[in-house]
């Protein structure tokens, strides 16, 4: 089997100049490491077929998968796939952070997870848009399907960078009321923003009929404080530095930090939001795997 550090480590990722070049690393070494996973439930060439299931008409069978995998599989044409999905990616300041540990930015990370999910989207001939976003929507790819659709997100999610403070709650209600036909939702930010606005924002999302999927990005400096003496915390969306003795602070910082995780996890949960938290020197794996089945399970027909 593939290891992840193949095609999806960050730090392999970061030595990769072309973001689409890592969203193909990504995605294809993903797809060629399934081949012997224990991840049987989705369908290896998940971009050219389906499982067969009781019915099916036994015409358009793949005979040439099935003797190579002895797995039954129908070849899917493109009027079977009509999952429309929005990528939202948070570009905010606080996104720019990188630890010492990291091999990226969040932003960076974050985009790298995008356009894997958007490259994925494409090759399954499904619709895939994006909206960059801070305070308010900086940029907007509408959804397509289109051959050229790849290109339009890439080069938007290329020009993107780190902007000011976030909004989260006001863009997702934005998304809600212009993202009319029911589809999926997928959003990629470090939710640094108060949680009942984020919550409501998610829930109006889900009110109009989407799955929602949440990827909540973490440098590891934010979940260790590894900070040692005194320092100086700059707040990467405003102008302020404070002074302080890191071991002052390293209890209470963490305890509010697993207090937010845990709220918003939990409210996550019982809104119906498929909630998943990633640090930054976490394989992009994960990540693509809480997509396939989030996907399996909103829109078993997609397959």
């Amino acid at each position: 089997m593939a290891t992840t550090s193949n095609y999806s480590d960050p730090e392999v990722l970061a030595s990769l100049a072309s973001l689409e070049l890592r969203a193909r690393h990504i995605v294809e070494g993903f797809t060629a490491g399934r081949q012997k996973s224990p991840y049987h439930g989705f369908s290896v060439e998940f971009a050219e077929h389906r499982d067969y299931t009781p019915g099916d008409d036994p015409r358009y069978v793949d005979w040439k998968v099935f003797g190579r995998t002895e797995r039954m599989y129908l070849k899917r044409f493109t009027e079977e796939t009509n999952l429309e999905c929005m990528l939202l990616l948070d570009t905010s300041g606080s996104m720019a952070y990188q630890g010492a540990s990291a091999a990226m930015p969040k932003l960076e990370y974050g985009k790298c997870l995008v356009a894997a999910l958007a490259f994925m989207l494409l090759r399954q001939s499904d619709r895939a848009g994006l909206a960059i976003f801070d305070r308010r929507i900086r940029s907007m790819v509408p959804l397509s399907g289109k051959g050229s659709q790849r290109t339009r997100l890439f080069q938007a999610l290329a020009a993107a960078e780190a902007g000011e403070s976030t909004a989260c709650g006001a863009v997702f209600h934005e998304m809600a009321e212009r993202f009319s036909r029911r589809g999926m939702v997928i959003v990629a930010s470090d939710l640094l923003a108060d949680p009942h606005d984020i919550l409501q924002g998610l829930h109006h999302l889900r009110f109009q009929g989407h799955e929602v999927l949440v990827f909540h990005l973490f440098d590891p400096d934010e979940l260790k404080f590894p900070f040692e003496g005194p320092m100086a915390f700059r707040d990467l969306e405003g102008t302020a530095a404070i002074g302080m003795e890191s071991s002052l602070i390293r209890s209470a910082y963490l305890e509010a930090a697993r207090n937010h995780i845990e709220l918003l996890e939990k409210e996550c949960r019982r809104r119906d939001v498929d909630y998943v938290w990633l640090t930054t020197d976490r394989p992009l794996e994960h990540a693509l795997l809480e997509f396939l089945a989030a996907r399996q399970r909103a829109f078993p027909s997609t397959r």
